[in-house]
């Protein structure tokens, strides 16, 4: 009798339950206490009690641990030093959503080879996010698979959904029951509709099929995400700029939501050029000093090292501390970006 169904399935290779992964991995007192304390922070700027802006920078994905550390080490010196300011959160990206094909990331493809081993991907994921939360630095990623948040959710203080699948329901009602605050951004074009209905879709309870701690498939009731918030990532043109902030505040308000505006310094408002990124965080920190309250934070891709490489030369030929995917801008860029940043604002308070 001939198959009906998955036939186009080569195998089924078996998942550790996430329970038993964590207990593997186990987060010490220095993540949890680092995680807890990084979501309330954001939570607090969100809702405007903390006056400060987040900065949410880093590379645009991780491919290389030692290098993510080095950066890691870095950012908890700078974090310090501008605290006054701005609360700094690591961007540790590990999902890379593509077009058509393409590496789709550390939890993917950790060897870079199109081996896909995505448990060893899952294993060293979490060590590197309980590494860097360990030095007391809050994370973000972005949440693109529904099924990896069991696995690292618990280390991570802020997410991100894309902007190819902010119009996705299964990624709002995943939204809905994460346990951190959500960024959803505009979808690529510029439209901000896809982005308003996913924050009205993650405020809300849903139920959905997905995975328990104990790794099995179970109807998944949430109780919806309060802190569901917009990211402007830019689209056929830029939307940074004070009247795209100001038609997007419009907006928000009109449908009730949060008017928390995060930019995206990169992307289509760069024009995916690492060089403009520093145009849009000048732009967007004059606009927050004279008085657009609705800011509430940016976000940079940045790495050791500005640009980015090919990963075609094979992964054992590739320049330490360049990125694979996004162009960014390197460390000296984005410390004196940031440190600059710092003084007009506390010049600001005086």
């Amino acid at each position: 009798m001939q198959k009906t169904y998955d036939v186009n399935v080569e195998s089924f290779i078996p998942l550790m339950a996430p329970e038993d992964f964590k207990k593997q991995f186990p987060m010490p007192r220095e993540s949890e206490d680092a995680v807890l304390a990084g979501r309330d922070e954001i939570k607090h700027i969100l809702s405007g009690d903390d006056k400060r802006l987040m900065v949410i920078t880093g590379p645009c994905s991780v491919h290389d641990e030692k290098a993510a550390i080095e950066y890691a080490e870095k950012l908890c010196v700078l974090r310090e030093k501008v605290k006054g300011s701005f609360a700094i959160i690591m961007r540790v990206y590990f999902e890379k959503p593509r077009t058509t094909i393409g590496w789709k990331g550390l939890i993917n493809d950790p060897y870079m080879d199109d081996s896909r081993d995505i448990m060893e991907g899952l294993r060293r994921a979490r060590k590197l996010l309980i590494r860097i939360t360990s030095m007391g630095l809050p994370t973000a990623t972005e949440m693109l698979d529904p099924i990896i948040p069991q696995f690292i959710d618990g280390l991570v203080c802020w997410a991100a959904i894309g902007a190819r699948t902010t119009e996705s329901q299964t990624h709002r009602e995943m939204s809905s029951g994460l346990s951190m605050p959500v960024g959803f951004k505009n979808s690529t074009d510029g439209a901000l509709d896809t982005a308003i209905n996913s924050m009205i879709a993650a405020k809300s309870p849903q139920s959905f099929l997905g995975i328990d701690p104990h790794g099995k498939v179970c109807v998944v009731k949430t109780k919806g995400n309060p802190y569901a918030h917009i990211v402007l990532r830019g689209g056929k043109r830029p939307n940074y700029d004070s009247v795209s902030i100001r038609e997007a505040l419009e907006t928000l308000k009109k449908k009730n939501l949060s008017q928390a505006i995060i930019v995206d310094c990169s992307h289509a408002n760069s024009g995916k050029k690492f060089t403009g990124q520093a145009i849009v965080w000048e732009d967007v920190i004059n606009q927050y000093l004279n008085g657009n309250s609705s800011i509430k934070g940016l976000m940079l891709e940045s790495n050791l090292c500005e640009g980015s490489q090919n990963l075609s030369c094979g992964p054992e030929n590739l320049a330490y501390g360049v990125s694979v995917t996004d162009e960014c801008i390197s460390w000296e860029t984005t410390e004196e970006l940031i440190l600059k940043g710092h003084e007009k604002l506390i010049g600001a308070k005086r």
